[in-house]
């Protein structure tokens, strides 16, 4: 059985493939679940008008997220911990806390995109990569000062 699929289904195939599944599958599960369509002409002319507005709806959400790259690579922020005399912090800076400190900024980022190797455990000045869009990235400086 042909289905178009309407949203990324695991180890089956991304939103908008065409794909071969056993009968059963498709009708009990995929196409209940609203995660199919039968393959008719109907469905497939449906597939390309929604296929031409996702692909203009990527093009302004990239552009959106290269306009916040270019800012935010000349960004650097701050983040005020308690420390003790050999540099070492008494907790860690997180992703969550990188998020607050460009959040007091003015640049709204979700800590997901924030990519930290491990949680930053000493004083100092760290790159950070924030993953935005597909393939764009931003990085920051974020100053790690004692409190």
């Amino acid at each position: 059985m042909k289905v178009i699929l309407t949203q990324d289904v695991p180890r089956v195939g991304h939103k908008g493939d065409v794909v071969t599944v056993k009968p059963g599958f498709g009708r009990n599960f995929l196409i209940p679940a609203g995660k199919a369509l039968p393959v008719t002409p109907g469905n497939m002319s449906q597939l390309k008008v929604n296929m031409r507005g996702d692909e203009t709806r990527a093009m302004k959400d990239r552009r959106a997220a290269e306009e916040l790259a270019s800012r935010l690579n000349t960004v650097s922020c701050t983040v005020r911990v308690q420390a003790d005399e050999a540099d070492k912090l008494y907790g860690a800076v997180h992703e969550r806390d990188i998020a607050a400190a460009l959040e007091d900024q003015g640049f709204s980022v979700e800590p997901q995109a924030i990519a930290l190797e491990e949680p930053i455990k000493l004083l100092g000045v760290y790159p950070v990569q924030i993953h935005l869009y597909g393939d764009v990235r931003a990085e920051i400086k974020v100053w790690v000062i004692r409190e």
